[in-house]
Formats: structure tokens, sequence, C-alpha cells
């Protein structure tokens, strides 16, 4: 029953156990019934445990036949064996009346009842197997002066009929009350779980709610109903709702916390932005400066220089992303998807041109609703993670096209691909590989978390396929507008 709901099994065991019982009760009752009735047999072949001298009026061992007992069965069989072998046999052929002292008889072929001889004399009945004949219950006593034997034997048939009978209705009777109980147990036990259903249905309805990010309303409960502590439902349907209500707290904390940080990291990016102007506007006019400074000085400047034009960027991206985490709406408008992506590809040419750039667009222009800005910076930042994190000599490949509802971008590459361990966290903040993803061409990690957050906010998705030889980045946006 391995998988099964808990109802089948419980159902399963019901049935079970009651088979059990009728088939214990069955057998018990039949057993006893079969006894009882070989017992009457037993006391019908009483008559015949007498010797016929001892019978009153009769002198002892008369040569006198004395017959069959009144009342045997038809099919009673009397013999007579001398010296351990049967020499004359005869059976009834009508059940014999009280008044009948003689009933009918006809002789029986030695040869079908010859293990009659082999019974014991003088001993308690025994059951016989008469082959064709069926089963006899034959008791043996010494009876007449010459030393013969009489045997006389009541068949069995009907006591094994109305044992027969007697399992057959049994079993119909057992088959009928296993289909009412099996029915009435399924909707019983149905009724039963009714509640942990319930409680199962309100675990599902939290596995669906988005708890790994944003904020989250965990209102869902179990029915107060389901909570009684008094049953072992109402325990588990207790102890969830204090989970739930852990949980809720915890995640209102960590929202809390999210929020914070990031209008910390608003407004730290916001107010750095101006001194950072600041420092690279004056590092640039001390290096061109009317008066000559010496060479290390200068090399000071330009590192300055560049030092705060990155970290302007990396200011830049943290505001950005914090604005869109913020729920900022962005910029709606008809972007020309087609003349955006040729243009992002000439850059990325121009900004590498060891690499090998290839464009695959339509013949058709396709348009997109959303911020142009924010959608170029969604493919450069693409084409810069390709052209950063695969050698020289790789070829990337941007195509553009409609599938279904959706306007697809793809940048492929056929550099070395992302490892398996980092895919699932690729589009995450900060997040790194290898040293072939270092530092060493000024990436910040902040490029693809800021694709996810852009297409997001363009209710659109974007997925990564990766393996040694071939990587792919594919970008959805809806509502997409095709013109010739």
């Amino acid at each position: 029953m391995a998988g099964r709901s808990l109802r089948t099994r419980l159902v399963f065991a019901l049935v079970a156990l009651l088979a059990l019982v009728s088939i214990a009760i069955g057998g018990l009752t039949t057993v006893a019934l079969r006894q009882f009735l070989i017992d009457r047999l037993d006391n019908q072949l009483a008559p015949a445990a007498v010797p016929w001298g001892d019978r009153p009026g009769r002198p002892a061992y008369s040569n006198a036949r004395p017959g069959i007992p009144p009342g045997s069965p038809s099919g009673t069989v009397v013999a007579d064996v001398v010296d351990g072998r049967v020499t004359a046999a005869s059976t009834l052929t009508r059940s014999p009346s009280s008044q009948d002292r003689f009933p009918d008889e006809e002789p029986v072929p030695v040869g079908e009842v010859a293990a009659l001889a082999d019974l014991p004399v003088d001993a308690a009945p025994r059951t016989v197997d008469l082959g064709a004949r069926g089963d006899y219950r034959a008791v043996a006593r010494q009876q007449f002066r010459d030393g013969t034997v009489r045997v006389v034997a009541l068949p069995l048939s009907g006591v094994q009929e109305t044992v027969w009978w007697m399992v057959a209705a049994q079993a119909g009777v057992a088959a009928l009350g296993l289909l009412i109980a099996g029915g009435a147990g399924a909707l019983i036990v149905r009724a039963t779980l009714r509640p942990l259903n319930r409680v199962a249905a309100t675990a599902t309805r939290v596995t669906e709610l988005p708890l790994d990010r944003g904020e989250v309303a965990l209102a869902v409960r179990v029915p107060a109903a389901d909570t009684d502590p008094r049953t072992e439902v109402g325990q588990v349907g207790a102890a969830l709702n204090r989970m739930l209500g852990h949980v809720a707290d915890a995640l209102a904390a960590r929202q809390a916390s999210e929020t914070r940080v990031r209008q910390f990291v608003a407004d730290a990016s916001h107010e750095l932005r101006t001194p950072l102007a600041a420092i690279r506007g004056y590092a640039e006019v001390a290096r061109r400066g009317r008066d000559e400074v010496p060479a290390d000085v200068a090399h000071a400047l330009r590192r300055v220089e560049s030092e705060s034009t990155r970290m302007t960027s990396l200011v830049d991206d943290l505001l950005l992303l914090a604005r869109l985490d913020s729920g900022r709406p962005l910029a709606v408008e008809p972007v020309d998807l087609s003349a955006l992506v040729v243009d992002a590809v000439s850059d990325a040419h121009v900004a590498g041109p060891e690499h090998r750039w290839h464009l695959d667009l339509p013949e058709v222009v396709i348009r997109v609703p959303g911020d142009a800005a924010r959608l170029h910076q969604v493919v450069a930042n693409l084409l810069a993670n390709a052209r950063v994190h695969t050698p020289p000599g790789t070829a990337v490949t941007t195509t553009l096209t409609v599938d279904g509802g959706t306007a697809l971008l793809t940048v492929a590459d056929d550099g070395p691909g992302v490892p398996a361990d980092l895919q699932p966290e690729l589009f995450e903040r900060f997040a790194r590989g290898d040293s072939s993803r270092s530092r060493a061409h000024g990436s910040t990690g902040l490029g693809l978390a800021i694709v996810a957050a852009v297409v997001e906010a363009h209710h659109g998705t974007v997925t990564v396929d990766s393996r040694p030889g071939r990587t792919v980045f594919s970008v959805r946006l809806p509502n997409p507008t095709a013109d010739a």
C-alpha cells in the first residue's frame, strides 16, 4: 500500500480486519457444525455398537442377522467381515421408518467396501473413505457365534453437503458485509479526514506564496474548527498556525530590514554621486593644469579619475536597483527593439573587437512598450557579460524574434559556459563564479541583477541555459508589435 492515500489505507485495513474476523468466525462455526453433525451420526451408530446377543429377548452370539438400525439414512452400508476380509455387504435403498424391522437392502460388491475390513473391532466410530461412495462413519462389532464381525457405516455425504452449504452461505454473507462495510467505511473515513484535508489545503496555499522575496502578507491560517487540541488533527492544525505566525513575524522582520537597507542604499547612492563627480573633476583639472606635475603624480591622478568613474558606475547601478526595488514605475512608450539591439551590438563591437559579433534580426520592426533607456541597458549588460566572461575569438550571436505573444531576445556565445552550481544564483546581486569571472575587467557583479530587475519591471522573464561551448540568455517581453 506504499504510495496510497491515508484514506485508502484506512479503508483497506478496516476491510482486511473484517475479512479476517469473518474467516475466523466462519471457520470456527463450520468446524463446530461439522463436529455436531458427526456426533449425531455417532449417536445413530450407537444401536449397532450393542452386541446382538445382549439385546432384550436375544441369545448371546445368535446366528440371526440383526439388519440395519431403524432410522438409518439411505446409503447406509452393512458388511460382514471374516478373518479380516469383507465377505458380504449390502446398502439401504431407502431410509427405513421406525416400524421397519428389516428395511430394503441391496447387495454391494465387496471390493467397493474392502476398506471396512481394516476397522478395529469394538472401537469408537471412525471415518472411512470408500472411494467412489465417499466418506462414511463406521463401527465394527463382534456380533455372531461363528466369529463374523458386523460393520455398520453411515454416509457422511449429508454432513458434507450441509457443511458446504454453510460455507457458501457464510462466504456470501461475508462478501456482502465486506462490501457494505467498505462503502460505509470509505464514507466515514472521508468525513473523519475532512479536517486533515483542510489543514493540508492550508499548507498547500502557503507553499504557493512567494516567500523568498518582497513583502508577504501571510494571512493564511487553519480554521479555528480544525485546531481543537483534544484531537490529533486539531493539534496538527494548531501547531501549523503557530508555525505560520512565527514565519509571518520573521518575514515581516526581514521585509523591514530589507526596506531599511534599500532605503540606505538609495540614500547613500544618491548622496555619493555629488562627491564622486567632484573628485573626478578635481583630479582631471589637476592632471590637465598649466603647471607640469611629476609623472608619478599624474599617474596617481589618472588612477583616481578611473576609480571614481568606476565607483560612479557602481553607485548608479545600486541607485537603479534601489529604485526598482521600491516599485518606482518606469517610463512606458513604444520602443523600437530592433534599432535598440543594432545600437547595442555596434557598441559591443567597438568595446570588444577581439570577439566575433553576429546579429540576426527579422525583416519586420519589433516594438514593445517600455523604457527605452532601461531596455538598452538590458541588452548592453548581456553583451558586456558575454564579452567580459569569454575568451577572445568567441562568437556572440544576438537574435530577436516574435515568439507567440512575446518578443524573444537571445544572446548566445560559444564560450566555456557558466558553472552549474552558479546558474541558480546567476541573477542575484554580486554573484560571482570562479576566477574566469573576476574583477579583472571591472565587473561589479550587478549587471545580470539589473537585467533581471528591469525585465521583471517590464513584466517579462529572463532565463539562462548554459553548458560548455554554448550559453544562451533569453529575454521575453510581453505585448510586442511587428511593422514592415
